[in-house]
């Protein structure tokens, strides 16, 4: 029997088939591989081996983590798009094909979401499912039965991997024909720490990867990954700007035609020009030279160099990566000219809105529906009432109501029928519409004579019967 007919069971056993073939073919205690032996969890490993079986997520977290606290505009976009992310909440919307389209409404099952652990919000989980989006390329959330409750958990994306299936191709099974999505192997401490492997079904996890690699099946790729040179750029630029003061805030020097004769005392003649003229405490402090001895200047001071442009354009660029726009981060390429204007700065705002922060809550509330009891006939969907960065969009939705509203109306007085009006406008399809079979504005049945108005009654003069 197939690993796919094995695992298609109740709960139960398709756990216990995936664990089996996990052991089998993923995780031996010792497996040999061109003639050598290698166990499991030594030093010999060959993940890469291994990562063929499982679509596994590389330990990129903490070199991430590292290079984006070192780097203050790449740690501000990540900061803003955490901090934006996190005002989401959550709602139910009826589909676009269900007989009330695009309604949105809440149940008990939401309250997950509200409350995914004790002492957690829902800006907190949000906020560490972007973190991990963004650096890893990937965020991971299991849904577990702790204490008589249904908790969240956020996983760390490296500690992770993507267990796939295939009869076929059992030995590479990503990408082949029969592939499937088996579950998720999560060990603490990472992959070869010793701790024992854990398998999550598919209805345990919500895996968001908002930037899909490309080379990858079902895994994510960071938006730190191109900007890695911008990064590093930006680091030596500011270790450039820190030596520069460190060696007393002056350009470089060659001291010639130092007076010595011996090594030792052109040695303490170097040691005392260092102390006392090395280090900002030694800042423009005059140097003083014996005759024969002469200093030149060697470089450029940092007005010559201009570090605002060289480092306002790296800024730029992992602004561009970030999705961030220069004038929202703050930087010194987005506080300049016309950038602040009212207009710039709101184009600004909402190109961010429209390009990374609705796709993202989109793509993430799909994401979470795989652990939310979803109505029949919903979808999982976001409110953004509470969202200062979508206040543009709810006007924009506000006068958007008021042309549906004023399109049921004429459809109405054409003479169709007040709910079909209202299903077709809120379906966007035109076929919904069903005629009373009456016209014009009175809606009376088409040949019948109008009713004629009752003639007015004559006076009666004064004093008349």
């Amino acid at each position: 029997m197939g690993l796919l007919e094995r695992i298609a069971a109740p709960r139960v056993e398709k756990r216990y088939a995936i664990d089996q073939w996990l052991s089998e073919y993923l995780l031996p205690s010792q497996f040999t591989f061109n003639g050598n032996a290698y166990n499991f969890g030594g030093p010999q490993l060959n993940q890469t081996y291994m990562g063929r079986r499982t679509a596994e997520i590389s330990g990129t977290l903490p070199g991430y983590s590292a290079a984006v606290a070192g780097c203050p505009p790449a740690f501000a976009a990540q900061m803003v798009r955490a901090l934006v992310i996190s005002q989401a909440r959550f709602t139910f919307r009826n589909l676009p094909s269900s007989r009330r389209p695009r309604r949105t409404f809440g149940t008990p099952a939401l309250s997950v979401l509200e409350s995914p652990a004790p002492s957690v919000t829902t800006g907190e989980l949000l906020a560490r499912m972007e973190w991990h989006a963004g650096l890893a390329g990937n965020a991971y959330v299991n849904r577990q039965y702790i204490d008589g409750r249904t908790q969240l958990r956020v996983l760390r994306p490296d500690w992770v991997a993507v267990l796939f299936g295939s009869d076929r191709e059992p030995d590479d099974p990503a990408f082949a024909l029969d592939s499937r999505l088996l579950g998720y192997v999560y060990q603490n401490g990472g992959f070869g720490s010793g701790y024992r492997p854990e398998t999550l079904l598919p209805d345990e996890m919500a895996h968001w990867c908002p930037l899909p690699d490309p080379l990858q099946a079902h895994i994510g790729m960071s938006w730190i990954t191109p900007a890695v040179r911008e990064i590093q750029g930006d680091r030596a630029a500011t270790e450039h700007k820190l030596m520069f003061f460190a060696n007393g805030a002056t350009p470089n020097m060659v001291v010639k035609g130092i007076t010595a004769t011996t090594k030792e005392q052109f040695d303490e003649i170097v040691g005392m020009l260092e102390a006392k003229h090395a280090g900002v405490a030694n800042a423009y402090r005059t140097l003083y030279l014996t005759a024969g001895a002469d200093a030149t200047v060697v470089g450029s001071d940092l007005q010559q160099i201009d570090f605002k442009a060289t480092q306002g354009a790296g800024e730029t660029r992992i602004a561009a990566l970030s999705r961030v726009p220069a004038p929202l981060l703050g930087i010194s390429e987005g506080l300049a000219g016309s950038s602040l204007n009212a207009g710039n700065f709101g184009m600004a705002r909402r190109m961010f809105a429209d390009t990374w922060v609705y796709p993202s809550l989109q793509d993430l509330a799909g994401s979470l529906a795989t652990i939310v009891d979803v109505p029949a006939d919903a979808e999982l969907w976001f409110d953004t009432v509470d969202m200062p960065i979508l206040r543009e969009d709810a006007k924009d939705a506000a006068d958007i109501e008021q042309i549906k509203a004023t399109t049921i109306t004429q459809y109405v007085r054409e003479g169709f029928t007040a709910e079909s009006a209202i299903a077709a406008v809120r379906g966007q399809d035109v076929t919904l519409l069903r005629h009373t079979g009456l016209v014009s504005v009175q809606l009376q049945p088409p040949g019948t004579a109008p009713i004629p108005a009752a003639a007015p009654k004559k006076a009666l003069p004064a004093g008349g019967q």
